[in-house]
């Protein structure tokens, strides 16, 4: 008789054996809780503190993927836990907050931009995990869902921090949340920072601008912080338009 191997379930030794590796699923909950919050504080009316969290978010993703590759503790798992918090943090959280304070005044085109963004955020992560090992790891595929959050947050936050009323600049609002989700699904690419090398030794320069940058952000942290990730945004776009200008350029035959 054929051998009858045992099935693999919940009470197979195997499964139960293969853990889950505790200190980058720690700052994944982390951001993932941030993202929850935001939307909590955003249904109270709180939309600073909303923004603040998604921004707080923002850093605890960065960090988690870092920590899991000095620490090798990368897995299946934590790339699918990630992308779950992510679509959380940085895909409802945005799209609720902008849609409360200023979006809902809009009617039908209010909840069609931020069911956009909300769309857009889910796209682009599905694209991100199934072309992770194909694209250049230089650049990322569309705008990444934390910048987009950053731009929408960020938006919200200056608004608040200069007492400027959400129904004064819903059109702003509603236009920047749609851009924000159609970037993100975009074939435009935007420089991801994975190849900077922070063992390699930087000129002087590269200090001081490091130490002025951290001032004007103290300066006027919403504002600064809103105008980075606008740059950001647009660099891609602007990066596109070069390359495509570039193409069709007639060469000199000589």
């Amino acid at each position: 008789m054929p051998e009858i191997k045992p099935r693999k379930t919940l009470f197979n030794p195997e499964l139960r054996r293969r853990g889950i590796y505790v200190l980058p699923n720690l700052f994944t909950t982390a951001a993932l809780f941030c993202g929850f919050f935001a939307v909590v504080q955003a249904m109270k009316g709180a939309f600073e503190l909303a923004a603040v969290a998604i921004f707080v978010a923002m850093v605890l993703d960065g960090l988690d993927g870092r920590v899991a590759r000095l620490t090798r503790t990368q897995s299946a798992f934590g790339a699918e836990y990630d992308s779950l918090s992510d679509m959380v943090s940085f895909g409802v959280a945005p799209a609720l907050v902008a849609y409360v304070w200023a979006l809902k005044d809009m009617g039908r085109l209010g909840w069609i931009a931020a069911f956009i963004y909300c769309v857009g955020a889910a796209l682009r992560l599905a694209r991100f995990n199934t072309t992770l090992e194909v694209v250049d790891k230089r650049y990322f595929q569309g705008l990444p869902s934390p910048a987009a959050a950053a731009l929408v947050a960020g938006f919200v936050w200056v608004a608040l921090d200069n007492d400027i009323a959400a129904f004064d600049v819903r059109w702003i609002a509603c236009a920047l949340v749609m851009f924000a989700g159609i970037s993100m699904v975009t074939n435009v690419r935007f420089y991801s920072f994975k190849d900077i090398n922070l063992r390699r030794s930087v000129p002087f320069i590269f200090i001081v601008a490091m130490a002025l940058g951290f001032a004007v952000i103290s300066y006027d942290t919403p504002a600064a912080l809103f105008l980075l990730f606008v740059g950001y945004a647009f660099s891609g776009y602007i990066q596109a338009l070069i390359r495509l200008f570039r193409r069709k350029k007639p060469t000199t035959i000589s």
